[in-house]
């Protein structure tokens, strides 16, 4: 039996009108008991896959599922598992699935709960708080996953804590609870500290732990833990080579280090090069300079070494998705824009400074920017003292004052203040006086 379907599957024209149609016959027809049987058909299911998903006919992969449940009642349970992941991932490797692939995964979890299937349940669900995570519903993604590593604790599969827990501290991170993502991130690594992790896994940790150290300012640390998951990404293969890449030149741009991108840049793109993951004939995937994480990178660090807003402003329109859709660089972003247009103001405001009134309007037409943002942003930046002055809204003035000057005006307030809490506190004791002679 098996010989035979092996020379029906060798007889298949994969470029044929019918092709998928006879993949799905060789699947479904005759018995699957015996292991190389089961051995031909996985190799159907896969070239099934890969024709549905150059076709981009995810319907058809999320239909596979109804078709292969007879056959799941007969091979192995882990043979079941292998095959329901195998068609997951196609249908994930099939653009704009995302909500398809959601309502798969929760059907396949209903399914495996039926039938008793722990080991393929747990799983599933790991996998549905990653996409759950992946379309921002964190709420749903931190509920499921403190119930799973509650059952799976139980078990004490660290493998699987391991996805857990470092789901977990996305999550965390996603809604800015970081003294959470950081406890979950540590139950990570202890967790793959017991046991052999894969080296994609071990560059999800380093990467989250360098977007956390990002969060901190550790602009050193991050660079270091961004630098290790993007050669380990790299020697596997992975497009998120591209993104690890992405937050090392990010971290050195926060760090003010913008003469390193260039060279950064030409080290880690071009030419394949040996790995030193994955045995000796591996090579790290190249990367082109051109990529739009690298070039948004790019264009950003040169604005902020010209000391540009309106390049970066430029760069955050023209690289939006690489950017100001990157949850984990736009907050990143927003401080660099701040710290940018401090050092701007106070360019301007030291080409001013000899004049002791100058309108808003002309400090914001000197910097080219509206002239409600630079009054709010002066306003801030004279109540953090980063230069003397103060605001006459009323008449949209900006007064500077002489570096070195005293304030006259707060602390006579401060004084008026102390000066009526001695009075309160005075005639609070004169009143508890009259109560006890009373």
């Amino acid at each position: 039996m098996a010989r035979e379907l092996a020379t029906q599957l060798e007889e298949i024209d994969l470029n044929s009108s019918s092709a998928a149609d006879s993949l799905r016959a060789l699947l479904t027809g005759g018995p699957s008991s015996d292991a190389d049987t089961v051995k031909v058909k996985e190799a159907a299911l896969g070239r099934l896959c890969d024709l549905l998903v150059k076709q981009g006919d995810a319907e058809s992969l999320g239909s596979l599922f109804q078709e292969l449940r007879p056959m799941f009642a007969t091979i192995p349970k882990a043979k079941t598992a292998k095959i329901v992941r195998t068609v997951i991932d196609a249908i994930s490797r099939v653009p704009g699935s995302t909500e398809l692939l959601l309502r798969v995964t929760r059907d396949q979890v209903q399914w495996a709960g039926a039938e008793k299937r722990s080991f393929l349940r747990q799983r599933l669900e790991t996998r549905l708080a990653g996409l759950l995570l992946e379309t921002k519903d964190f709420t749903g993604a931190l509920s499921l996953l403190a119930k799973l590593s509650s059952e799976v604790k139980k078990l004490d599969d660290k493998l699987l804590l391991v996805d857990i827990y470092l789901l977990e501290s996305q999550a965390h991170h996603a809604v800015k609870n970081l003294p959470r993502s950081r406890a979950s991130l540590t139950a990570a690594r202890a967790s793959a500290n017991a046991v052999y992790v894969p080296p994609s896994t071990q560059a999800d940790l380093d990467t989250q732990s360098g977007l956390l150290h990002l969060e901190e300012r550790d602009f050193v640390t991050a660079y270091s833990y961004f630098y290790e998951a993007q050669e380990a990404y790299a020697a596997l293969g992975s497009p998120r080579a591209v993104q690890a890449l992405k937050y090392m030149l990010l971290a050195k741009v926060m760090r003010g280090e913008v003469a390193d991108v260039a060279a950064l840049i030409a080290s880690k793109t071009g030419a394949r090069r040996r790995a030193r993951i994955g045995g000796a004939g591996a090579a790290f995937t190249a990367i082109d300079a051109d990529a739009p994480d690298v070039a948004a990178v790019r264009a950003v660090s040169g604005a902020y070494e010209r000391r540009s807003l309106h390049d970066f402003q430029a760069a955050l329109g023209a690289y939006g998705p690489q950017l100001a859709e990157d949850a984990n660089v736009v907050s990143h972003l927003k401080d660099m824009y701040e710290t940018m247009l401090e050092q701007n103001l106070l360019r301007h405001v030291l080409i001013i400074e000899p004049y002791s009134r100058v309108e808003v309007q002309h400090v914001a037409k000197l910097i080219d920017l509206p002239a409600a943002k630079v009054e709010t942003k002066l306003s801030q930046m004279i109540l953090d003292k980063l230069f003397a002055g103060t605001l006459d809204q009323g008449n949209g003035l900006l007064e500077v004052w002489e570096q070195g000057a005293k304030e006259e005006v707060f602390p006579l307030v401060l004084g008026a203040f102390e000066s009526l809490g001695r009075s309160v506190e005075h005639l609070q004791d004169r009143s508890i006086k009259l109560v006890a002679a009373s």
